[in-house]
Protein backbone atom coordinates (compact mmCIF):
# COMPACT_ATOMS: atom_id res chain seq x y z
CA UNK A 1 0.00 0.00 0.00
CA UNK A 2 1.51 3.34 -1.13
CA UNK A 3 0.24 6.06 1.76
CA UNK A 4 1.64 9.51 0.30
CA UNK A 5 1.05 13.11 1.47
CA UNK A 6 -0.42 14.65 -1.14
CA UNK A 7 -2.21 18.21 0.21
CA UNK A 8 -2.01 19.92 3.84
CA UNK A 9 -3.76 18.51 6.50
CA UNK A 10 -7.17 20.05 6.33
CA UNK A 11 -7.22 21.49 3.29
CA UNK A 12 -10.37 20.15 2.66
CA UNK A 13 -12.19 20.80 5.31
CA UNK A 14 -14.84 18.34 7.14
CA UNK A 15 -18.32 19.35 7.82
CA UNK A 16 -18.43 19.47 11.61
CA UNK A 17 -21.38 21.01 12.78
CA UNK A 18 -24.35 20.12 9.87
CA UNK A 19 -27.29 21.56 9.62
CA UNK A 20 -30.49 20.61 7.60
CA UNK A 21 -33.66 21.08 5.81
CA UNK A 22 -36.33 19.92 3.84
CA UNK A 23 -35.16 22.10 0.76
CA UNK A 24 -32.62 21.18 -1.77
CA UNK A 25 -31.32 23.93 -4.21
CA UNK A 26 -29.39 21.23 -6.38
CA UNK A 27 -30.65 19.64 -9.66
CA UNK A 28 -32.99 16.60 -8.91
CA UNK A 29 -30.24 13.95 -10.45
CA UNK A 30 -27.68 14.73 -7.71
CA UNK A 31 -26.55 11.78 -6.43
CA UNK A 32 -26.94 11.84 -2.48
CA UNK A 33 -25.40 8.88 0.66
CA UNK A 34 -29.19 8.59 2.13
CA UNK A 35 -29.01 8.05 5.59
CA UNK A 36 -32.76 6.25 5.84
CA UNK A 37 -32.48 4.59 9.38
CA UNK A 38 -32.52 8.16 10.68
CA UNK A 39 -34.80 9.99 12.11
CA UNK A 40 -36.14 12.16 9.86
CA UNK A 41 -33.72 10.27 7.34
CA UNK A 42 -31.18 11.72 6.24
CA UNK A 43 -29.41 13.02 2.25
CA UNK A 44 -25.58 14.24 1.76
CA UNK A 45 -25.61 15.30 -1.52
CA UNK A 46 -22.42 14.73 -3.51
CA UNK A 47 -22.18 18.07 -4.88
CA UNK A 48 -20.99 19.39 -1.32
CA UNK A 49 -19.25 16.27 -0.14
CA UNK A 50 -16.65 16.54 -3.04
CA UNK A 51 -15.70 19.59 -1.43
CA UNK A 52 -15.45 18.33 2.17
CA UNK A 53 -15.42 14.49 1.51
CA UNK A 54 -16.21 14.09 5.53
CA UNK A 55 -19.42 15.02 7.59
CA UNK A 56 -19.51 14.06 11.42
CA UNK A 57 -22.46 13.86 12.31
CA UNK A 58 -24.94 12.64 15.35
CA UNK A 59 -28.23 11.34 14.25
CA UNK A 60 -29.83 11.91 17.89
CA UNK A 61 -28.68 15.59 17.43
CA UNK A 62 -30.46 16.74 20.86
CA UNK A 63 -27.43 14.55 23.07
CA UNK A 64 -25.05 13.71 20.46
CA UNK A 65 -26.02 10.22 20.68
CA UNK A 66 -25.38 7.78 17.45
CA UNK A 67 -22.62 9.65 15.82
CA UNK A 68 -21.91 8.92 12.57
CA UNK A 69 -19.30 10.16 9.93
CA UNK A 70 -20.32 10.44 6.37
CA UNK A 71 -17.75 10.06 3.72
CA UNK A 72 -16.73 10.30 0.33
CA UNK A 73 -13.30 9.94 -2.01
CA UNK A 74 -14.17 11.36 -5.31
CA UNK A 75 -11.31 9.82 -7.16
CA UNK A 76 -12.79 6.46 -5.47
CA UNK A 77 -15.92 6.96 -6.04
CA UNK A 78 -15.90 5.69 -2.59
CA UNK A 79 -19.13 6.25 0.02
CA UNK A 80 -19.08 4.92 2.99
CA UNK A 81 -20.62 5.74 6.31
CA UNK A 82 -19.48 4.36 9.64
CA UNK A 83 -19.95 4.57 13.32
CA UNK A 84 -18.07 6.88 14.99
CA UNK A 85 -17.99 5.56 18.57
CA UNK A 86 -15.13 3.00 18.82
CA UNK A 87 -13.33 1.45 21.49
CA UNK A 88 -15.16 3.11 24.01
CA UNK A 89 -14.47 6.49 22.73
CA UNK A 90 -16.80 9.23 20.60
CA UNK A 91 -13.68 10.06 17.43
CA UNK A 92 -14.02 12.92 14.96
CA UNK A 93 -12.58 12.49 11.20
CA UNK A 94 -10.86 15.31 9.13
CA UNK A 95 -8.99 14.84 5.98
CA UNK A 96 -5.58 14.08 6.66
CA UNK A 97 -4.13 15.31 2.99
CA UNK A 98 -2.98 11.59 2.70
CA UNK A 99 -3.63 9.49 0.28
CA UNK A 100 -3.29 5.33 0.44
CA UNK A 101 -3.62 3.68 -2.91
CA UNK A 102 -5.47 6.92 -4.24
CA UNK A 103 -7.77 6.87 -1.52
CA UNK A 104 -8.30 9.28 1.33
CA UNK A 105 -7.29 8.84 4.98
CA UNK A 106 -9.20 10.34 7.35
CA UNK A 107 -7.42 10.96 10.98
CA UNK A 108 -8.68 11.53 13.96
CA UNK A 109 -8.99 14.66 16.20
CA UNK A 110 -8.62 12.60 19.50
CA UNK A 111 -5.64 10.57 18.80
CA UNK A 112 -4.19 11.67 15.32
CA UNK A 113 -4.97 8.18 13.64
CA UNK A 114 -4.79 7.67 10.15
CA UNK A 115 -8.03 5.38 8.53
CA UNK A 116 -8.03 4.53 5.35
CA UNK A 117 -12.09 5.70 4.01
CA UNK A 118 -12.80 2.87 1.61
CA UNK A 119 -12.22 0.01 4.45
CA UNK A 120 -12.60 1.98 8.13
CA UNK A 121 -9.02 0.27 9.02
CA UNK A 122 -6.82 2.30 10.80
CA UNK A 123 -3.07 2.52 9.16
CA UNK A 124 -1.24 3.89 11.99
CA UNK A 125 -1.86 4.98 15.29
CA UNK A 126 -3.46 4.33 18.43
CA UNK A 127 -5.98 2.02 17.06
CA UNK A 128 -3.70 0.96 14.40
CA UNK A 129 -5.16 -2.34 12.69
CA UNK A 130 -8.67 -2.05 14.34
CA UNK A 131 -11.65 -1.14 11.95
CA UNK A 132 -14.38 1.34 12.27
CA UNK A 133 -17.57 -0.42 12.23
CA UNK A 134 -19.69 0.23 8.47
CA UNK A 135 -24.00 1.87 8.98
CA UNK A 136 -26.25 0.87 6.03
CA UNK A 137 -26.47 3.72 3.36
CA UNK A 138 -27.64 4.19 -0.09
CA UNK A 139 -26.59 6.34 -2.82
CA UNK A 140 -29.64 7.78 -4.80
CA UNK A 141 -30.56 10.63 -6.43
CA UNK A 142 -31.95 13.83 -4.88
CA UNK A 143 -35.56 13.21 -6.58
CA UNK A 144 -35.12 9.38 -4.68
CA UNK A 145 -34.81 10.61 -1.56
CA UNK A 146 -37.29 13.03 -1.87
CA UNK A 147 -39.91 10.87 -3.56
CA UNK A 148 -39.16 7.88 -1.50
CA UNK A 149 -38.69 9.33 1.97
CA UNK A 150 -41.18 12.54 1.58
CA UNK A 151 -39.97 13.84 5.41
CA UNK A 152 -36.54 13.57 4.80
CA UNK A 153 -34.01 16.71 5.44
CA UNK A 154 -31.27 17.38 3.11
CA UNK A 155 -27.72 18.63 4.13
CA UNK A 156 -27.54 22.85 3.78
CA UNK A 157 -24.54 24.02 1.88
CA UNK A 158 -21.76 24.34 4.50
CA UNK A 159 -19.78 26.70 2.79
CA UNK A 160 -16.33 28.04 3.49
CA UNK A 161 -12.92 27.18 1.58
CA UNK A 162 -11.13 24.46 0.06
CA UNK A 163 -8.61 23.06 -1.73
CA UNK A 164 -11.21 21.35 -3.79
CA UNK A 165 -12.02 24.70 -5.20
CA UNK A 166 -8.47 25.58 -6.08
CA UNK A 167 -6.24 25.61 -8.51
CA UNK A 168 -3.48 24.75 -6.12
CA UNK A 169 -3.02 23.77 -2.62
CA UNK A 170 -4.63 26.43 -1.47
CA UNK A 171 -7.85 26.65 -0.23
CA UNK A 172 -10.31 28.97 -1.79
CA UNK A 173 -14.03 29.65 -1.21
CA UNK A 174 -16.36 27.41 -2.16
CA UNK A 175 -18.57 27.16 -5.66
CA UNK A 176 -20.91 24.32 -5.36
CA UNK A 177 -22.14 25.17 -8.39
CA UNK A 178 -18.46 24.09 -9.52
CA UNK A 179 -17.62 20.20 -9.93
CA UNK A 180 -13.65 19.60 -9.76
CA UNK A 181 -14.23 16.33 -10.68
CA UNK A 182 -16.70 16.08 -13.58
CA UNK A 183 -13.96 15.53 -16.02
CA UNK A 184 -12.59 12.80 -13.85
CA UNK A 185 -15.22 10.62 -13.45
CA UNK A 186 -16.21 10.54 -17.50
CA UNK A 187 -13.17 10.06 -18.32
CA UNK A 188 -11.03 6.83 -18.73
CA UNK A 189 -8.33 7.26 -16.41
CA UNK A 190 -8.48 6.29 -12.74
CA UNK A 191 -6.36 8.20 -9.28
CA UNK A 192 -4.91 10.79 -8.65
CA UNK A 193 -2.51 11.27 -11.70
CA UNK A 194 -5.44 10.80 -14.12
CA UNK A 195 -7.24 13.26 -12.33
CA UNK A 196 -4.46 15.50 -12.45
CA UNK A 197 -3.53 15.21 -15.82
CA UNK A 198 -0.22 13.20 -15.18
CA UNK A 199 1.22 11.12 -17.92
CA UNK A 200 2.18 8.28 -15.86
CA UNK A 201 -1.17 6.77 -14.75
CA UNK A 202 -2.23 3.53 -13.21
CA UNK A 203 -2.81 0.58 -16.10
CA UNK A 204 -6.09 -2.04 -15.11
CA UNK A 205 -5.30 -5.28 -14.19
CA UNK A 206 -8.15 -6.10 -12.62
CA UNK A 207 -11.00 -8.40 -14.36
CA UNK A 208 -11.03 -7.90 -17.94
CA UNK A 209 -14.97 -7.68 -18.68
CA UNK A 210 -15.39 -4.56 -15.92
CA UNK A 211 -14.16 -0.89 -16.04
CA UNK A 212 -11.65 0.43 -13.52
CA UNK A 213 -14.56 2.88 -12.14
CA UNK A 214 -17.29 0.16 -12.51
CA UNK A 215 -19.22 1.10 -9.94
CA UNK A 216 -19.06 -1.78 -7.02
CA UNK A 217 -21.07 -2.46 -3.86
CA UNK A 218 -18.79 -4.37 -1.75
CA UNK A 219 -20.09 -6.07 1.23
CA UNK A 220 -18.39 -7.80 4.25
CA UNK A 221 -19.41 -10.04 6.71
CA UNK A 222 -17.72 -12.26 9.24
CA UNK A 223 -13.93 -11.72 7.59
CA UNK A 224 -15.32 -12.56 4.40
CA UNK A 225 -15.47 -9.92 1.01
CA UNK A 226 -17.46 -9.72 -2.09
CA UNK A 227 -18.27 -6.97 -4.83
CA UNK A 228 -20.80 -6.61 -6.42
CA UNK A 229 -20.34 -5.07 -9.69
CA UNK A 230 -23.16 -2.64 -11.47
CA UNK A 231 -22.66 -4.05 -14.89
CA UNK A 232 -22.60 -7.75 -14.08
CA UNK A 233 -25.62 -7.79 -11.70
CA UNK A 234 -27.65 -5.67 -14.55
CA UNK A 235 -26.52 -8.20 -17.27
CA UNK A 236 -28.04 -11.02 -14.90
CA UNK A 237 -31.47 -8.94 -15.07
CA UNK A 238 -30.73 -6.41 -12.17
CA UNK A 239 -30.83 -9.38 -9.70
CA UNK A 240 -27.89 -11.30 -7.98
CA UNK A 241 -27.55 -13.09 -4.87
CA UNK A 242 -24.65 -14.81 -3.02
CA UNK A 243 -23.87 -15.93 0.67
CA UNK A 244 -21.13 -13.79 2.33
CA UNK A 245 -19.71 -14.96 5.57
CA UNK A 246 -22.94 -16.45 7.17
CA UNK A 247 -24.83 -13.70 5.55
CA UNK A 248 -27.26 -14.14 2.81
CA UNK A 249 -27.24 -11.02 0.56
CA UNK A 250 -29.76 -10.19 -2.42
CA UNK A 251 -28.39 -7.33 -4.80
CA UNK A 252 -30.34 -5.37 -7.07
CA UNK A 253 -29.25 -2.75 -9.73
CA UNK A 254 -31.66 -0.67 -11.34
CA UNK A 255 -30.49 2.09 -14.20
CA UNK A 256 -28.24 3.91 -12.37
CA UNK A 257 -27.85 2.22 -8.84
CA UNK A 258 -26.96 -0.88 -6.61
CA UNK A 259 -28.63 -1.47 -3.52
CA UNK A 260 -27.61 -4.83 -1.00
CA UNK A 261 -30.20 -6.32 1.51
CA UNK A 262 -30.54 -9.35 3.29
CA UNK A 263 -31.74 -11.92 1.74
CA UNK A 264 -35.00 -13.50 2.54
CA UNK A 265 -34.83 -16.35 0.28
CA UNK A 266 -38.22 -14.84 -2.14
CA UNK A 267 -37.49 -15.57 -5.71
CA UNK A 268 -37.44 -11.68 -7.18
CA UNK A 269 -37.43 -10.24 -10.75
CA UNK A 270 -36.56 -6.82 -12.18
CA UNK A 271 -39.75 -5.80 -14.07
CA UNK A 272 -40.01 -2.16 -15.68
CA UNK A 273 -42.51 -1.24 -12.24
CA UNK A 274 -39.66 -2.24 -9.74
CA UNK A 275 -39.23 -6.18 -7.99
CA UNK A 276 -41.52 -8.83 -8.34
CA UNK A 277 -41.14 -11.06 -5.42
CA UNK A 278 -43.32 -13.32 -3.08
CA UNK A 279 -46.68 -12.12 -4.41
CA UNK A 280 -45.74 -8.40 -4.20
CA UNK A 281 -43.98 -5.85 -5.56
CA UNK A 282 -40.88 -4.45 -3.78
CA UNK A 283 -39.07 -1.02 -4.60
CA UNK A 284 -35.11 -1.53 -5.31
CA UNK A 285 -34.20 1.60 -3.86
CA UNK A 286 -35.51 1.14 -0.86
CA UNK A 287 -36.69 -2.72 0.02
CA UNK A 288 -40.52 -1.13 0.71
CA UNK A 289 -42.61 -3.78 -0.79
CA UNK A 290 -46.53 -2.85 -1.84
CA UNK A 291 -47.60 -5.12 1.04
CA UNK A 292 -45.60 -3.10 3.98
CA UNK A 293 -42.99 -5.03 4.39
CA UNK A 294 -39.52 -3.73 3.80
CA UNK A 295 -36.30 -5.75 3.06
CA UNK A 296 -33.35 -4.64 5.88
CA UNK A 297 -30.58 -2.88 4.07
CA UNK A 298 -27.38 -4.18 5.03
CA UNK A 299 -24.14 -2.15 5.67
CA UNK A 300 -22.16 -2.10 2.42
CA UNK A 301 -19.93 0.23 0.89
CA UNK A 302 -20.14 1.85 -2.66
CA UNK A 303 -16.65 2.20 -4.93
CA UNK A 304 -15.35 1.92 -7.90
CA UNK A 305 -13.68 -1.19 -9.18
CA UNK A 306 -10.16 -0.09 -8.78
CA UNK A 307 -10.52 0.59 -4.87
CA UNK A 308 -12.40 -2.87 -4.65
CA UNK A 309 -9.57 -4.54 -6.65
CA UNK A 310 -6.97 -2.89 -4.42
CA UNK A 311 -8.18 -3.58 -1.37
CA UNK A 312 -9.16 -7.08 -1.96
CA UNK A 313 -7.77 -8.25 -4.65
CA UNK A 314 -9.18 -9.71 -8.20
CA UNK A 315 -11.16 -12.80 -6.48
CA UNK A 316 -13.35 -10.81 -4.86
CA UNK A 317 -15.76 -9.72 -7.35
CA UNK A 318 -18.95 -11.63 -7.68
CA UNK A 319 -19.51 -12.92 -11.23
CA UNK A 320 -23.02 -14.90 -11.70
CA UNK A 321 -22.69 -18.11 -12.84
CA UNK A 322 -25.42 -17.48 -15.69
CA UNK A 323 -21.85 -15.28 -16.85
CA UNK A 324 -19.78 -18.51 -17.03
Amino acid sequence: MNVRRVLPRDAIPSVDEPRFSGAYDGDADDAVIAVTDADPPRAYPVRYLQFHEIVNDALDSGDGGDPIAVTWCPLCGSAVVYDRSHAGRTLEFGVSGKLADDDLVMYDRETGSEWKQSTGECLAGAFEGESLAVRPAAMLSAREFRESYPDGVILDPPGGESEAASDDDEPAPIDYAESPYEAYAAGEGFGLAAHRGAADTRGWDGPTDLDPKTVVLGVEFDGDALGFAFSRVRAVGGVARATVGEQDVVAFATNDSIHGYADPGHRFEMIDSGVSGDGTMWDPTTGAAADGRRLERLPTRRLYAFTWLDDHGPNAFHRPDSLD
